[in-house]
């Protein structure tokens, strides 16, 4: 018995020796196998070039600049390597007396470990003209390496920041959102930049190299080049977005402008002040910050859709169209104009119009073309807030244009339960009166009445778009009808209503525009900034206000009136009346569409 339990035992000690030897052996082979690999064979990422902007000419807007990074090898920041670390520092301090020699070191000993073995970066750009006269210096010195690299530039600076954007370093979470620009540690920070990022970074390549226990590569076992066809075109016209550029300068005007063809297609357009992004590219110091973001004109708010302004009277069509399809207002009828209209049994509030005498008996193509406040506010009366806000939003207000830029701001169009969701409290009936001629809580963005103007030249609301083609594909322009049956009937009307706020003597652009090359129909708002107290029997005239009470001036067009082609749409920050502060700058902008061939 004892004999059995013995060759039992030997057998069973025996049994488990071979089965972790086949373990081993045979089965873990693929796993070793898989860790030698490891060890032997190294993968590095071949970046592509980021893709450049161009306007419809071809002009580059954002391209590469091709300079050179230095780097410095690893393993240098223990005691005995220490002077090795200090003389490839001294080099490159030698040769560009620019550089911080603190911030060099700092940046190489943030990122030299005992596991890091690829030459560290301690100079992310020098242009290639600095570089070339050191090139073979540098090449030479121990422990340093000269590789080329790029850096994004933009040629056209503040006149396209806040339509192309700027690149910057990439932080944890748009690192974590995108494995490419974890890669580049660059990304689109804003603008079309921002908007296009994956597109315009490409598809990296990559090579599969053998590498000795010292990390020198062996041989090359594998390559795939990366995919660079990420140029982009805009329908830009970069002659047109210099022009509005000195337009506003000239005036030492703030605001904003687009010119857009009635089908969506952004020809130009600018928000001013601007900034330059090139200060962003490899990180602006804090005072350049600061400068910025004190300066009371907001140079780093793209006002083009983050700007959130009363529309004014430019709302005032829009209006029209809705009192109309109500069913309570007739385009035909009159309501009569002496200055003002109260509401209030016991306590008279006074709501007036712009014109302290009055307009008389007003029909809708006359309140229009005269901008009647007292038409719109008894008109609105009669309709009620809750139809205008229907009507408006279907016109886009309240809602994003679509446009092709990051972040847009949907603005306001409110109504009684907006109100009540937003403050809890029930709507009065003067705020239906306020926001019938564009002021109280409505607020718009000058793209929202850019696009508004494009349907009521058309009848059909358009998408803005910036991007013509990405690489070879098309972007396709996209506008939808939006106008209910009774509002295309009196469309008409409301065009030759606004053909007149151009061209007819009473008209509130009449002035600024009657001489244009080009016939155009548009309308001008005024929108306070601060409200008018109830004593005060005449307001000041705006020049007379101190600059940061003046309302902001707005004009709003398309032409030519009988064949619509282009829109153009002005804010100008404190400017007053809409048709004295934009209109110049309307008809200029028209006159070169004309002479440039746009207009047809």
């Amino acid at each position: 018995m004892r004999v059995k339990l013995v060759i039992a035992l030997f057998l069973s000690v025996w049994a488990i020796l071979l089965g972790r030897i086949y373990q081993i052996s045979i089965k873990s082979n693929a796993y070793y196998e898989s860790l030698a690999n490891q060890n032997i064979v190294k993968k590095e990422w071949i970046l592509p070039v980021r893709g450049e902007i161009l306007d419809r000419n071809g002009k580059p807007l954002a391209i590469n600049q091709i300079g050179f990074k230095i780097l410095i090898a690893p393993h240098l920041s223990g005691r005995k390597k220490r002077e090795s670390l200090r003389q490839a520092v001294d080099a490159i301090v030698h040769a560009f007396g620019e550089v911080d020699r603190q911030k060099i070191i700092r940046r190489y000993l943030k990122k030299d470990s005992p596991y890091h073995h690829d030459p560290i970066v301690v100079v992310n750009f020098l242009s290639y003209k600095k570089v070339l006269p050191h090139y073979t210096e540098l090449s030479r010195t121990p422990n340093l390496s000269v590789e080329p690299t790029t850096k994004r530039y933009y040629p056209y600076g503040p006149v396209t920041a806040h339509v192309v954007g700027y690149v910057g370093k990439a932080n944890e979470k748009e690192i974590r959102r995108d494995e490419i620009t974890g890669l580049t540690g660059i990304a689109g920070k804003s603008g079309l930049e921002r908007y296009y990022n994956r597109f315009l970074e490409g598809v990296p390549g990559y090579r599969k190299v053998m590498v000795s226990a010292f990390n020198k590569e062996v041989a090359e076992l594998e390559r795939v080049d990366p995919k660079e066809e990420s140029d982009m075109t805009l329908y830009l016209d970069m002659r047109l977005q210099q022009y509005l550029s000195d337009l506003f300068a000239e005036r030492n005007a703030t605001g904003a402008v687009v010119v857009m063809g009635v089908n969506g297609e952004v020809l130009a357009a600018g928000s001013y002040p601007a900034y330059d992004p090139n200060d962003f590219v490899s990180g602006i110091s804090r005072d350049e910050w600061r400068k910025i973001i004190e300066d009371l004109n907001h140079p780093f708010t793209n006002k083009l859709i983050h700007g959130l302004y009363p529309p004014g009277s430019v709302i005032k069509p829009g209006v029209a169209l809705a009192l109309v399809d109500s069913g309570k207002v007739s385009p035909y009828h009159t309501f009569f104009c002496n200055g003002a209209i109260e509401l209030g049994k016991r306590i008279k509030h006074k709501f007036r119009c712009w014109k302290s005498v009055g307009h008389g008996k007003t029909d809708m193509v006359k309140a229009i073309r005269e901008s009647c406040d007292v038409y719109f506010y008894k008109g609105s009366l009669q309709t009620g807030i809750n139809k205008i806000a229907e009507d408006l939003r279907q016109m886009g207000f309240g809602h994003k244009t679509g446009i092709d830029l990051p972040n847009e701001f949907i603005g306001v169009m409110p109504d009684k339960m907006w109100k009540m969701n937003r403050y809890g409290q029930p709507w009065y009936i003067g705020e239906t009166l306020n926001a019938a001629i564009g002021q109280g809580y409505v607020l718009v963005t000058p793209m929202q009445i850019a696009r508004y103007t494009a349907m009521l030249a058309t009848g059909r609301l358009p998408k803005p778009t910036l991007a013509k083609r990405l690489a070879k594909q098309m972007v396709p322009l996209i506008s939808e009808e939006v106008l209910t049956p009774r509002q295309k009937q009196v469309l008409p009307l409301v065009q030759r209503a606004m053909y007149e706020v151009c061209n007819h003597p009473k008209g509130t652009a009449y002035a600024a525009l009657h001489r244009c090359k080009v016939k155009v129909a548009g309308k001008t708002g005024t929108a306070q900034v601060i409200g008018i107290p109830q004593e005060e029997k005449k307001r000041m005239k705006e020049e007379d206000l101190a600059y940061f009470h003046r309302s902001h001036a707005w004009l709003t067009t398309y032409g030519p009136y009988r064949n619509p082609q282009y829109v153009v749409t002005i804010l100008v920050e404190h400017g007053g009346h809409g048709g004295h502060a934009a209109g110049p700058i309307a008809e200029k902008i028209y006159n070169w569409l004309l002479k440039e061939g746009y207009i047809r």
